[in-house]
């Protein structure tokens, strides 16, 4: 099993009782990203695309602390730019933990030897370590020579520490099936709890268009990497709801539900997801969950959400199917996804191609009319 008991044990029964009191839409993953500033430049990036002042703005303890709070989620994922450069990281980790709360630390790993005596291991903690890949395809998706190995090192030496320690893994356009399986296969040898793996967002702010996955070709390479690992016995751990994985084969279709991963960054709320950076911030959860037009985004609704696939805005809508329909989601769990044969039907265009327009905050217009130092 990729997920301890304890984590599966309390986010099941989280995920029950808001079924039992009726609620439709509800937190299952706060994102909290304290800062935008990176010690990489990633392609497919679009956090880092903000002036020098916005960069060097960050969250304080308190402020990520209330917004745990607020949220309720019971998992925190820690984003960035890079989680590790935020001097009050271990902090705000020992609070989260302190809540019973289950925080993964996404991290390029860089820095993590010269930071990890700042953390200790626990069930409620999970070093979750960007690697898309082998060698060649990560150090070429991070745009620096030498990140690979630093990152396998780091990962080594969290395993060795008792610390669980996850790969956060995205795919992009040209990536070889085989490769990406091989990856996979390497990734298992490291010890690690599992895999958690995403096809990228077409993000508008990323320095590179051309990285990213339409959603048929994300379909078939993960039917294509699957039938590799079938074909192998791989015993992969993926640190998602195998529904999800169905949904990546193209056997599920899902509607986006951003409500399921909020996100909150030194902007406040960002609506309606993490993905999307433009579309304007709430003063507090409550104002985003009631003031955020959540019919309006989503496959079909919204011309920017028609290419995404992405884990935080579908991995809720799997985990809500699996609840619902659990004996659907065991065969799953046990054969895995079905990888040939006709593909879910795609869900209908609503829009005309223009997506709404929105308002956005005071520190966006002044990045959007500022040019990057």
């Amino acid at each position: 099993m990729s997920i301890p008991l304890i984590q599966t044990y309390r986010v099941g029964r989280y995920l029950l009782e808001q079924k039992l009191r009726g609620v439709k839409r509800y937190p299952l993953v706060l994102m909290l990203e304290p800062l935008f500033q990176c010690n990489l430049a990633c392609a497919g990036c679009g956090k880092i695309d903000y002036p020098e002042d916005i960069l060097q703005k960050r969250l304080s303890t308190e402020d990520a602390l209330k917004a745990v709070d607020e949220c309720g989620a019971p998992v925190v994922s820690i984003p960035g730019g890079e989680p590790l450069i935020h001097k009050e990281m271990p902090a705000i980790v020992r609070g989260i933990i302190a809540r019973k709360k289950f925080v993964y630390l996404c991290t390029n790993a860089l820095l993590l030897a010269q930071k990890i005596d700042e953390y200790e291991p626990s069930p409620y903690f999970t070093w979750s370590v960007h690697l898309d890949g082998n060698r060649e395809r990560h150090d070429e998706s991070v745009c620096r020579q030498g990140v690979f190995e630093k990152a396998v090192s780091a990962i080594q030496l969290a395993c060795s520490r008792g610390f669980r320690v996850t790969v956060n893994c995205t795919l992009f356009n040209g990536e070889n099936p085989k490769d990406v399986a091989d990856f996979f296969d390497f990734s298992m040898s490291l010890g690690l709890e599992g895999i958690t793996v995403s096809p990228g967002y077409s993000c508008q702010h990323a320095p590179r268009q051309d990285v990213f996955l339409g959603r048929r070709q994300t379909k078939e390479l993960f039917r294509d990497i699957f039938k590799i690992g079938r074909e192998r016995g791989s015993k992969w751990r993926f640190n998602q709801s195998s529904m999800f994985l169905d949904f990546l084969a193209g056997n599920q279709s899902y509607q986006c539900t951003p409500w399921s991963n909020p996100t909150y960054n030194i902007f406040g709320w960002q609506k309606p997801c993490y993905l999307l950076v433009d579309e304007g911030y709430a003063e507090s959860f409550q104002d985003l969950m009631e003031t955020t037009n959540w019919d309006g985004y989503g496959t079909g609704r919204n011309p920017k959400c028609d290419n995404c696939m992405v884990h935080c805005g579908y991995e809720g809508t799997a985990v809500a199917h699996t609840v619902a329909h659990p004996l659907t989601a065991l065969s799953v769990f046990l054969f895995g996804p079905r990888l040939d044969g006709e593909m879910a039907p795609v869900l209908p265009m609503l829009h005309d191609g223009k997506a709404p327009g929105v308002a956005i905050s005071v520190d966006e217009i002044r990045y959007r009319s500022s040019e990057r130092r």
